[in-house]
């Protein structure tokens, strides 16, 4: 990690920037991938399946029995159901019964929150399968309702998928499970083809161009999560902080790939010294050490003078993981804007929420956490508004629209209400 003291505010923009690539490229052959599947169904699919891949595909679903047979180990299988409970317990307490609110006299409003009807779920599987995110967007559409759950995932050079992820889904009781990953399986989830059903709205993350593919589905008329792209942390931490314990959670984002990003911010170059020794100490033993070296090339160390400074910085950055380990814990949260999920305190590491605390994994990135929220109960819900007008309702209401209606010269909109109140006058 490059090391950078007390560098001017002006510069704080730059310095927040993420890796660039080249979107206008990006989005142009991923645009074109998009437009073969929608023209080529399941054909297509299993071509690119084949050239991504490196797997030939009789079909593109589970089978049932594929999905039945999955088994993971007795230690796996308690620990899936630690988060599996913890999640549930965190989502279920988000439910909102729906709130009648009397907003004057005779006039009644309130707002119910609906299932979205089918939603599409896309869980890497690459060289890190993520079965965790099954349980992560699995749980709440279920707890929501939907009607229709797909699943995308894909399968390795033997035509397989790991077995903790159709583990995960089997126990969710998502059956529609196909072997499906990047880009193509969004677009097979975007349009549709033979086996495959277009869904309403598309949760999950991925790489670059999985991200462009969810930005490009939206343009054809199907909601995402949000923007998710390479994973992200920032720390900030004092001397209060431990620093092998800040190194750890460091890399434990950089093992995501290359592409990933962490930031340690700190008021103190003691604090950054002795991270990044411990960084240098823990770094070799880890099986994926090379991801995380090329990650450590895209990432920075920044000296401040004073944690206050420290979040202003990160409100700048807008992270997808922050974690706060200073003395004044309590200060900063007041001061905190924009941040997909926070861990506070030492022993708040960050893959507690990645995996079994409660909450949500799936998260905006890219400086997009200054406007998306992360996943939720409610990501999966639409909310939807009812009202119920009694007649002295509209009495009292009904002069107010006509006035309005009429300054905007939309009078059909008066008279809606004008024929209504001259029924009432005449009873």
């Amino acid at each position: 990690m490059k090391t950078i003291s007390n560098p001017n505010p002006a510069l704080w923009e730059t310095l927040c920037a993420r890796p660039s690539m080249d979107t206008e490229s990006l989005r142009g052959s991923v645009q074109e991938l998009m437009q073969r599947v929608e023209r080529g169904g399941d054909a297509i699919l299993k071509e690119l399946t084949s050239t991504f891949d490196k797997v030939s595909l009789d079909h593109l679903q589970v089978r049932k029995a594929e999905l039945e047979a999955a088994r993971v180990s007795s230690e796996l299988s308690a620990a899936i159901e630690v988060a599996r409970t913890n999640i549930e317990r965190f989502h279920q307490a988000q439910r909102q019964p729906a709130e009648v609110v009397e907003t004057m006299s005779g006039v009644k409003c309130w707002r119910r929150g609906v299932a979205i009807q089918r939603v599409g779920l896309y869980i890497p599987g690459g060289s890190a399968p993520l079965f965790s995110t099954v349980l992560m967007l699995g749980i709440p559409a279920k707890l929501a309702g939907c009607k229709e759950i797909v699943l995308c995932t894909p399968p390795n050079d033997q035509g397989e998928i790991h077995p903790a992820i159709l583990y995960c889904a089997r126990i969710l009781g998502i059956t529609k499970v196909f072997k499906l990953g990047g880009a193509q399986a969004i677009a097979a989830l975007t349009y549709g083809t033979e086996s495959v059903p277009r869904v309403d709205k598309i949760f999950g993350p991925g790489n670059q161009y999985v991200t462009m593919a969810k930005m490009l589905a939206q343009q054809s008329g199907v909601a995402i999560d949000m923007p998710a792209g390479p994973s992200e942390l920032l720390v900030i931490a004092d001397r209060t902080c431990v620093p092998r314990y800040v190194a750890a959670d460091l890399l434990s984002q950089s093992e995501h790939g290359k592409d990933s990003q962490v930031v340690l911010l700190s008021d103190s170059r003691l604090v950054i010294e002795a991270v990044q020794r411990e960084l240098e100490l823990q770094i070799d033993k880890l099986p994926r050490a090379d991801l995380a070296r090329q990650a450590l090339k895209n990432s920075i160390a920044v000296e401040l003078g004073s944690v206050e400074d420290c979040m202003r910085f990160s409100n700048t950055y807008s992270p997808e993981h922050l974690i706060l380990v200073t003395g004044k814990n309590d200060l900063l949260q007041e001061q905190l804007i924009n941040a997909g999920s926070v861990f506070l305190g030492n022993f708040s590491c960050e893959s507690a929420g990645d995996y079994a605390s409660g909450t949500n994994h799936t998260l905006p990135t890219s400086g997009f956490a200054s406007a998306y929220s992360g996943v939720s109960l409610d990501s999966f819900l639409k909310q939807i508004t009812f009202q119920e007008i009694s007649p002295i309702g509209l009495q009292n209401i009904g002069p107010s629209i006509e006035c309005m209606a009429e300054t905007e010269q939309l009078y059909a909109h008066k008279n809606a209400v004008s024929i209504r109140l001259s029924d009432l006058e005449n009873i």
